[in-house]
């Protein structure tokens, strides 16, 4: 049975992510539709959207609201989701399968990403509504019933959160959960199921509290997260920094020409390069996924557009700076051997990286931000499950989904099953199709927004009303 539903799992992830990379054309093609119907709204609007980031930056939430939470609470939610192992793990993995030329393809795929997240944030803002329990909520499940009427619209939705809270809420924290085990392991020799344990009593503390705790927790963190791990980077690539110039260079020259650098490996290709740095960029900072909206909903902001354009610089954090930091480090320490079997890969070439720099303080740099990382993708994917389970099943669902997410916590910590890993990949694939269809569907209203002209504004407010009250009503 086991291998049966390995083998079903498998042909499904090669269809979406591998082989025939469907989602890898729909997520990229969706983000230059986006970017051509906006205008280039991540180039127009950059400077507004940094100016709301940073100019509504508060630790304590004051413009959160009572049921809501701060456009900045809401940013760092979907970046604690955003930035988690990926920024390390998959980064290096990417490097050593696609060569530095991986790098520039991330970089290509987050800028047009960044078109696409605009697009959700402003929706997922147009179409929040007020939950059973008297909150605030959002997310794809609402603009897809918006999109589309009747049983297809309803069908696309239940889909798309079945899928996430199987991706995200259970399957995808035994990720995370199993990734802290492993780095502190191997940096301090602590046992997994310690780590795992201490993770999921610190985590249901978090459940527990709701959508207030959540956000003031994100809101610390992420800046303490994000600041350690850029601080760290920087040291390293000052030590490195004869090696710097050649290695930015290997990322442009290997984007088009891999042999330059490496000479004849076998399978290192333009097409590698832009297959696993176009995936593992988009998986990083989940553009299209439908994951974030569900935290961009709840922000208090005067118009959609406002939201939206916080919701590009998550991705730009993200991709350019957080994830750009890793492959930089790994690619300046000289120790990347793309394809070589028995070549370092994943967390150990990270960890190798550093070290080399750091001595043996780099395994416990990387084991500390690893355990940020993780953990803060870890309670906001729960948040993005809880949100699907409160629309399906209603609030009293709730605490049996938080015993079971904790529970897998714990066991994802200990026991790394490859099935499972699988299947978190296939489901999260399987949710971007139906949050993409509803995105595409209502591309229209988001252009609107994104000219800045009043009358296309109101017409659009009008429109999405329209669809709100007729998606109520079926």
């Amino acid at each position: 049975m086991e291998q049966t539903l390995s083998a079903f799992v498998n042909a499904v992830n090669d269809v979406l992510w591998n082989k025939q990379l469907l989602l890898l054309f729909l997520l990229l093609g969706t983000g230059i539709y986006f970017t051509v119907r906006t205008r280039f709204i991540q180039v127009r609007g950059f400077g507004e959207g940094l100016r709301r980031v940073f100019g509504g930056f508060s630790l304590n939430g004051e413009k959160a609201g009572k049921h809501g939470m701060s456009s900045f609470q809401a940013l760092t939610t979907a970046i604690a989701a955003q930035v988690g192992t990926g920024n390390i793990t998959g980064c290096a993995t990417a490097l050593y399968s696609g060569g530095p030329g991986a790098i520039f393809w991330m970089w290509f795929s987050a800028f047009f990403g960044m078109a696409t997240i605009y697009g959700e944030a402003v929706l997922a803002q147009l179409y929040k509504t007020k939950g059973a329990d008297g909150q605030t909520t959002g997310g794809p499940i609402y603009y897809i019933r918006a999109a589309y009427k009747g049983r297809l619209g309803k069908g696309l939705a239940v889909f798309f959160s079945v899928a996430i809270i199987l991706a995200l809420g259970f399957m995808g924290n035994m990720v995370q959960s199993n990734s802290i085990g492993e780095a502190f392991y191997n940096a301090f020799g602590v046992p997994r199921i310690v780590m795992g344990v201490l993770a999921a009593a610190i985590a249901a503390f978090i459940f527990i509290g709701g959508v207030k705790r959540l956000a003031s927790v994100t809101e610390k963190m992420v800046p303490i997260m994000a600041g350690l791990y850029i601080v760290g980077g920087l040291i390293v690539l000052f030590i490195n920094r004869e090696a710097l110039p050649g290695a930015i260079r290997s990322i442009f020259v290997c984007a088009f020409d891999p042999q330059a650098v490496f000479g004849g490996v076998a399978g290192l290709g333009v097409k590698e390069a832009m297959r696993y740095g176009v995936a593992r960029g988009l998986f990083s900072n989940e553009a299209g996924m439908g994951s974030t909206p569900h935290a961009h909903a709840l922000a208090r902001v005067d118009k959609p557009q406002d939201q939206g354009l916080a919701a590009m610089i998550g991705v730009f954090i993200d991709t350019f700076i957080v994830l750009t930091m890793t492959a930089l480090v790994i690619l300046s320490s000289g120790l990347l051997q793309p394809l070589q079997e028995g070549g370092l890969t994943g967390t150990a070439l990270a960890q190798a990286a550093f070290n080399q720099a750091f001595g043996s303080f780099g395994n416990a740099f990387v084991a500390v931000c690893m355990l940020f990382f993780a953990f803060s993708t870890i309670i906001g994917w729960y948040f993005f499950g809880e949100t699907n389970v409160k629309a399906l099943l209603g609030p009293k669902a709730v605490r049996p989904y938080a015993v079971i997410a904790v529970l897998c916590i714990v066991v994802g910590s200990v026991q790394k099953v490859d099935l499972v890993w699988n299947m978190s990949d296939m489901f999260n694939g399987l949710m971007v199709i139906p949050n993409l269809l509803g995105v595409l569907a209502l591309s229209g209203v988001v252009a609107k927004l994104a000219r800045g002209g009043k009358a296309e504004a109101d017409e659009a407010q009008k429109e999405a009303a329209a669809r709100a009250a007729a998606a109520e009503q079926d």
